[in-house]
């Protein structure tokens, strides 16, 4: 196997945007789990019926738990609560806030 020696050096946009990619992802992921812990005990309601639910089905309870995880994904892709924006706003402001410090020299 051959390697090219001339490998493409990103730009600091390139890295900011990856980064910031990675910081909105992360954020998504940890309002999804916040969401899953509110949505969990959703799964184990009551029946159509009004009675509860006795099953005690693991693989019944291995798909209610992937599907709560699905749908807390999804709410928080598609907004959710504004806690994974929250979260990146503030960890942008404080990056910022980071390097004009050590740009201006103030001790961090």
């Amino acid at each position: 196997m051959k390697i090219d020696s001339d490998i493409s050096i990103l730009s600091a946009s390139d890295v900011q945007r990856q980064k910031q990619i990675k910081l909105v992802d992360a954020s998504q992921q940890f309002e999804a789990t916040m969401l899953q812990e509110l949505l969990k005990p959703m799964q184990h309601g009551q029946s159509s019926w009004g009675e509860e639910e006795k099953n005690d089905d693991s693989a019944s309870d291995t798909m209610s738990s992937f599907g709560t995880e699905s749908i807390a994904k999804a709410i928080s892709k598609g907004g959710g609560f504004g806690i994974a924006r929250s979260v990146v706003k503030q960890i942008t402001q404080e990056h910022q806030q980071h390097s004009e410090r050590k740009s201006s020299g103030t001790k961090v």
